[in-house]
């Protein structure tokens, strides 16, 4: 049975944030969230597992501000 991860498990952090942020140069605010979302479909479609897909969801609709 698969969980979802939720403790840091990314190799560079900081390097990922960079490269993400790089990702967002230059686009207009539509572009960005379109990129988003294509991102989190990408992602989602990588985990393939209903169930942590669903503990994602659960957790960031759970964390942050409201």
């Amino acid at each position: 049975m698969a969980t979802l991860i939720d403790t840091p498990n990314i190799d560079d952090r900081d390097g990922f944030y960079q490269d993400l942020l790089a990702a967002h140069g230059g686009l207009d605010e539509s572009q960005s969230h379109a990129l988003n979302a294509r991102l989190v479909l990408i992602l989602a479609n990588h985990i393939g597992n209903q169930q942590v897909l669903g503990e994602a969801l659960d957790l960031a609709k759970n964390t942050g501000p409201a």
